[in-house]
């Protein structure tokens, strides 16, 4: 009997241990080459792990289990037979003329084997089975349409808008059949008891570990959102013709940023051990929020982008991130973090910073508030800014002038064309 070790390949260099997520096939089970075995979840992202030979699956790990990178996980038997399958099918070539009765078994048999030919029959990919948990529908109940009958992240939506249909027809048809009344469960004091996810172990540490090794500050404004709704409301159907995507609000921010970041490098850089490491380049973190936690995938080079690639790229990493596909790559290297706690309906907030970034950016709820306008009071639709940053390399006023130029690009949009005022670019003072 030949059994190769299966164990945790490595996926990045500061990943030394993962969780096992879920496993994605039996114990004892036939296995193909690559075919998926199980989903693992880091301090950042989640991975399957593909089968590296073909053969019979004994589990070792278990579901829940911390593994270091390298730990075994699970023995694939090469030496083992071919599924009984394969045999059927070679049985069925033999024809048989017997009885009528053993044509038909003959002609039935196919049939039910070729149900189960794949082991993708019924499975569902990872994005599909994150759905299918977070609605609590059952793949048994889902057909897959995905090849050889695996079960797609469309299967599982539609799943779960049939299963929130027929959940609210039966609590109505309860409403109106039963009466209500209160039992003990309405007042139950319950607890319960769930191990952290890797994910939320890591967000813990390294919160922590900021605000214990940081000269953290936090500086507020607040802009006139005016001039970009105007812009929104004139050019947002053109835009999207054009562009196939809607023009957001993280466009004009990120933008705004990566320009006033070009300003004022120090906030654009990491602090290692002695030395300050300056980037040239703007690569943007973009909070996210997912099932799982926060994470902050990385938008490259946001400076050299225009605002359809900005909107775009944002759109295709918030997509990731929501169905668990965000790969170590798209979360490492950032140089400044944009978090939107504004959608969330939070009007105020003091962000922390990002490890080993320097500084984050807060935007907050757009609230319709009285301002003070050339002696007038007028109604303006307002939002609060807050810029957390490290005061052992960013200056209070390098701070407070970045936050000031990044308000200045948002009130009056034009500026970012030539990254000042195009009055005095025009002529040229």
């Amino acid at each position: 009997m030949s059994k190769i070790e299966i164990k945790v390949p490595t996926i990045g260099e500061s990943v030394t241990e993962v969780t096992l997520a879920s496993w994605l096939v039996e114990d004892g089970d036939y296995v193909k080459l690559d075919q998926p075995l199980a989903e693992f979840e880091s301090d950042k992202a989640t991975f399957e792990m593909p089968a590296e030979v073909a053969g019979i699956i004994t589990r070792v790990a278990k579901e829940g289990d911390d593994i270091k990178i390298g730990g075994l996980v699970a023995y694939i038997d090469t030496d083992a037979a071919a599924p009984a399958k394969e045999e059927k099918k070679a049985e069925v070539e033999i024809p048989v003329q017997k009885t009528e009765e053993k044509k038909e078994e003959v002609k039935e048999e196919p049939k039910a084997e070729e149900k189960t030919e794949s082991y993708a029959a019924g499975t569902p990919s990872p994005s599909a089975k994150k759905i299918l948990d977070e609605k609590g529908v059952d793949a048994k109940d889902v057909q897959g349409s995905g090849v050889d009958g695996r079960i797609t992240k469309e299967d599982a939506l539609k799943s779960q808008v049939v299963s929130r249909e027929s959940l609210v027809k039966e609590v109505k048809e309860r409403s109106l059949s039963q009466p209500i009344e209160k039992v003990n469960g309405d007042f139950s004091r319950s607890e319960r008891t769930e191990k952290m996810t890797r994910m939320r172990k890591t967000i813990s540490r390294r919160l922590v570990a900021v605000k214990n090794e940081t000269a953290m500050l936090t500086t507020f404004n607040e802009i006139d959102m005016t001039r970009i709704h105007e812009i929104r409301a004139q050019y947002k159907k053109p835009f999207e013709d054009k562009n196939g995507i809607g023009l957001g609000f993280m466009s004009f921010f990120t933008k705004a940023c990566a320009l006033a970041l070009q300003k004022f490098p120090a906030i654009n850089a990491y602090i290692d051990d002695e030395n300050i490491i300056y980037h040239d380049f703007c690569d943007i973190s973009i909070a996210v929020s997912t099932p799982k936690g926060l994470v902050v995938p990385v938008v490259r080079n946001a400076e050299s982008l225009t605002f359809a690639e900005i909107e775009k790229e944002v759109k295709r990493l918030a997509l990731l991130g929501r169905d668990g596909n965000l790969t170590m790559e798209d979360m490492e290297g950032g140089t400044f973090t944009i978090t939107n706690g504004g959608v969330f309906g939070s009007l105020l907030s003091t962000p922390i910073i990002n490890a080993p970034q320097s500084a984050i950016l807060g935007m907050h709820k757009i609230q319709d508030r009285p301002m003070a306008i050339n002696g007038k009071v007028e109604i303006r639709p307002m939002m609060y800014l807050a810029l957390s940053y490290d005061h052992r390399i960013v200056d209070g006023k390098e701070s407070v002038g970045f936050l000031v130029m990044v308000k200045d690009f948002l009130e009056n949009p034009e500026k970012m064309l030539t990254g000042g005022d195009p009055v005095k670019s025009l002529l040229e003072l």
